[in-house]
């Protein structure tokens, strides 16, 4: 494995500024589409599998300037983060600071499962595994586990993916088996990790935040320029993140997400071409 894009959680808006970003630097000559492995965590999960479809980058971009139909508007705004760090910052075990995470889903009202799918499987092109590697983070509700979803683990594409941005408290934890799984952003928000044994790595972050025992990115970065990879990380800019508010599940705020990333591309492109090469 040479290449990787790892691709973090960000709502809906992170979704659009990814995909701004993808078709910005794609036009500038950095194909990140040709990643030999992409890792993709919430948000990123849904980019990566869109990605991995073979759908067209500019087609791809081109539908988060349009309106959708089937996105479901929610809040998930600053109050929503201090529940979260509450229930997860209360232990130094990350472990069972996710399983309290998990619990406080598990207990939620929130829209039905079979409602959440529908939004899922609208989001995405096709709906089996991709023959090039995809990793999809989630969380075992239950057990606070970390759990990695790919072509050989015997789960749906759509339920992995909904499984990844089921965010605690908003959306349903996704039944698979006899397990319930919630958003992979609860240990990481972008999980780079996982692209460990890359020799080039380019993350797109549409946030960075973490609380309590969580992995931080620049540890994560760390780690892998230890190891011999160059490692690039693109994070919202001023801009981005004015376009993107203060509420990552409005889908309102698609498009001006979307254009900013599309922005933001002409200024981070040398940088990123000089990791990708």
């Amino acid at each position: 494995m040479t290449r990787a894009l790892v691709l973090g959680g960000g709502g809906v808006t992170g979704v659009a500024w990814e995909w701004g970003l993808l078709a910005g630097l794609t036009q500038h000559g950095v194909p990140l589409a040709e990643a030999d492995l992409v890792v993709g965590t919430s948000a990123g999960s849904v980019v990566g599998a869109q990605l991995r479809s073979g759908r067209p980058v500019q087609e791809s971009y081109a539908a988060q300037l349009r309106p959708s139909r089937s996105e479901v508007a929610a809040r998930f705004g600053p109050v929503a983060v201090l529940r979260l760090a509450w229930a997860g910052a209360r232990t130094r075990d990350a472990v069972r600071a996710r399983a309290r995470i998990g619990a406080m889903a598990l207990a939620a009202r929130t829209p039905s499962e079979e409602s959440r799918r529908a939004v899922i499987e609208a989001r995405l092109p096709v709906r089996e595994w991709p023959r090039r590697r995809l990793l999809v983070t989630a969380v075992d509700a239950h057990s606070g586990e970390f759990v990695v979803f790919d072509a050989d683990s015997g789960v749906s594409l759509v339920d992995a993916v909904g499984a990844s941005c089921a965010v605690p408290g908003v959306w349903p934890p996704v039944t698979i088996g006899d397990r319930r799984y919630v958003d992979g952003g609860m240990r990481s928000p972008v999980n780079a990790d996982l692209a460990g044994g890359a020799q080039q790595v380019v993350v797109l972050a549409p946030t960075t935040a973490a609380f309590g025992p969580m992995p931080r990115l620049a540890a994560q970065v760390t780690a892998l320029r230890a190891q011999g990879a160059r490692v690039v990380v693109v994070s919202p800019d001023a801009a981005s993140r004015a376009a993107i508010g203060r509420n990552v599940l409005d889908p309102g705020r698609r498009a001006g997400a979307a254009r900013a990333g599309r922005a933001q591309a002409d200024v981070v492109a040398g940088e990123v071409a000089a990791v990708w090469g």
